[in-house]
């Protein structure tokens, strides 16, 4: 009996990999001789290394993503100087495009499992335990028939995605890790820098199937599950079964990430959503860009203006986390168009904005038109684009500039009442964020740790070069921020005196302690009208949307 390894490095530990604990239950028939080993890319070579070496697998099977293509490829050239006899298999989106070149620079290969890896893992786990078939006749493979020649088997044909077993029946080894979970395969649509764009062949779980599994996670209140579907909601009636299923089974804790097409959301969708428990799901939305000329050039079927509607018909019933993408470097997008998407995607307020870069991914219609769009990218992953015939390198600087920004000040929902005061002092939030990440790189603040008070001094000492005068106004906003988020132990030495309000306030914290904070301000926070205000923040009660306190304007 020959022992086979099924091997993942994921980028983190909390994150498990979906593709190879679905090709161990596959090939469940041949679970005896089976073992699963999952690395992070945090690990020491040397750490990864013992760990494969202890186990002495006669087969090693190796999943190849973007985020550690590098590693892998150093490890699988030390794994076969220690085990020389094992035979190593490398599967995944990294390797499925290119396997003759894969093997053709990686002499200690022997195969490629490309694309889709259930079906062709379980047949060559039957080839090398019972000698089935030969190699010549397992589809979805590359591999070398001797030292001089290599094979290029046809790919397979895609599966019923219904055939998968469910791979969590343990769950003991994912606690404290991200559940990840698969009720469709493929996409509608053919987004010209996304692998999805390959497979045209969307396929859908049983939803009896789905519906039984989901139960299994609410039943044990999984923190979070996050659908790996690529468009959740391209057919309507698979989504909405799935929704309501939720609705009914809801268990008060578990939450659902949802990567949706907000333009595809029918009205009887946004009803349902509207009734959910607060922080039951959260969705996920690529916009990439508001630009018409750069969605059509992409391949991209996208609505703006009812992705704009539906983003705020959610926002009002405050209990969905809304995830808005944006992607820089795309065909027909220069700086100027680029921060136009940026400000219209801003003035949406998701809780979440992030500002991606075009990754040019082997296979995909991008990769192969390069050229076209004078597309200049690293030749190392993630394969990120350096400049475009309408976007320079020094444009794309900026462009990483302002993505720090954005996650600092704005992903970090820390700054929530300061933001729309100071963005008022620019012409958009998209110069805001410019001149800010600009102030950053001149005072040389770029890659430091700095502490939660000191982005918030770093902010007035930014502020000072605009509105000087106002400066009482940016620090009380500032620290209705703090408090909002945080009953701070120490009161930040630019905050307000509060001992004359010392005796006023007496019996609020003689009788609720530590768990509220009295904030007195001069300014109303949302109209920043000048006026004597005061806020009780409970820190008993958090919105579950920005962890914000419960605050309560008090009456004298």
């Amino acid at each position: 009996m020959k022992k086979i390894l099924l091997t993942a490095v994921n980028a983190k530990y909390i994150h498990s990999n979906l593709a190879v604990h679905s090709l161990l239950a596959y090939g469940k028939k041949y679970a005896s001789c089976m073992e699963l080993a999952e690395f992070t890319i945090n690990q020491s070579k040397d750490e990864i290394l013992k760990g494969i070496f202890c186990r002495r697998p006669d087969i090693l099977c190796v999943s190849c993503y973007i985020w550690n293509i590098s590693f892998v490829e150093e490890i699988i050239g030390e794994i076969h100087k220690i085990l020389p006899e094992t035979v190593i298999w490398l599967g995944g989106p990294e390797v499925s495009y290119d396997g003759k070149k894969v093997l053709e620079e990686h002499p200690e290969v022997f195969g490629v499992m490309k694309g889709e890896g259930e079906e062709t893992f379980l047949e060559l786990a039957g080839y090398y335990e019972e000698g089935i078939g030969s190699l010549e006749e397992i589809r979805g493979i590359t591999y070398r028939k001797n030292q001089e020649e290599i094979c290029e088997n046809p790919w397979r044909e895609v599966m019923d995605l219904s055939r998968i077993p469910f791979v969590y029946e343990n769950l003991e080894e994912y606690e404290h890790r991200i559940i990840y979970y698969e009720s469709s395969r493929g996409c509608p649509f053919s987004c010209s820098y996304c692998l999805s764009s390959i497979d045209k062949k969307l396929r859908f779980r049983s939803l009896d199937l789905v519906k039984k599994e989901l139960q299994f996670f609410l039943d044990r209140k999984v923190p979070q599950v996050k659908f790996v579907d690529r468009t959740f909601n391209c057919n309507h009636e698979h989504a909405m079964e799935i929704w309501r299923y939720l609705v009914d089974h809801d268990n008060g804790v578990t939450n659902f990430h949802f990567e949706i097409a907000a333009d595809l959301i029918r009205e009887e969708e946004l009803e349902l959503i509207a009734s959910m428990r607060p922080g039951m799901i959260q969705l996920e939305i690529g916009v990439q860009s508001t630009n018409p000329e750069t969605i059509r050039e992409i391949h991209r079927r996208m609505d703006f203006s009812r992705v704009s509607q539906v983003v705020r018909t959610i926002q009002k019933s405050h209990n969905v986390h809304q995830h808005l993408d944006l992607i820089a470097g795309l065909p027909l997008e220069d700086y100027a168009s680029f921060g136009k998407s940026f400000d219209e995607v801003y003035a949406l307020r998701p809780q979440q904005l992030q500002l991606g870069f075009l990754k040019v991914l082997k296979g995909s219609f991008m990769h192969e038109h390069v050229k076209d769009y004078g597309c200049c990218y690293q030749d190392k992953e993630p394969y990120e684009v350096l400049y475009t015939r309408w976007l320079t390198y020094g444009d794309v600087l900026k462009l990483k500039l302002i993505e720090d920004m954005v996650e600092v000040y704005y992903n970090s929902g820390q700054f929530m009442k300061t933001l729309p005061a100071v963005e008022k002092l620019f012409g958009s939030p998209f110069a805001f964020y410019e001149a800010l990440g600009l102030f950053y790189e001149e005072k040389g603040y770029m890659n430091v740790s700095h502490t939660r008070i000191r982005r918030y001094e770093i902010l007035q000492e930014f502020i000072s070069r605009y509105d000087e005068e106002h400066m009482e106004l940016y620090r009380q906003l500032m620290v209705f921020d703090l408090y909002a988020r945080e009953n701070m132990k120490t009161r930040p030495s630019w905050a307000k005196d509060l001992k004359p309000y010392k005796n006023k306030f007496r019996e609020y914290y003689q009788k609720d302690g530590k768990m509220i904070h009295i904030e007195v301000m001069d300014f109303d926070p949302d109209t920043l009208e000048r006026g004597n205000h005061v806020y009780l923040f409970d820190y008993r009660e958090r919105d579950v949307l920005t962890y914000g306190a419960k605050c309560m304007e008090m009456t004298d």
